[in-house]
């Protein structure tokens, strides 16, 4: 069950901390979760790389305002904050 919710949830582009939390609200113990969350930094950037640009396109934001508000929404996707900063610093966003 959680392979398959995991694979489920990451094709619509949810990130890992979003999927560990909904599974964990299933009832679902941390030894099940994390095996099918064990995926590489680089593969989770990726994921969110791509829902990024499917959301905002490849301009980078014009202000703090877009910046913080791009951030919470990969943030709400699931994604950790410190790979969300990473990835909007390289973008070259403020």
């Amino acid at each position: 069950m959680a392979e398959s919710y995991v694979a489920e949830r990451v094709r619509k582009g949810f990130g890992p901390v979003r999927i560990h939390q909904e599974l964990r609200q299933r009832g679902l113990p941390d030894a099940i979760i994390e095996p099918h969350l064990a995926k590489s930094e680089q593969e989770w950037s990726s994921l969110m790389s791509a829902v990024y640009d499917r959301r905002f396109g490849h301009t980078p934001p014009v202000d703090v305002g877009e910046r913080a508000r791009r951030a919470r929404f990969l943030e709400y996707r699931g994604f950790p904050a410190e790979l969300i900063a990473g990835f909007l610093h390289d973008e070259g966003g403020l």
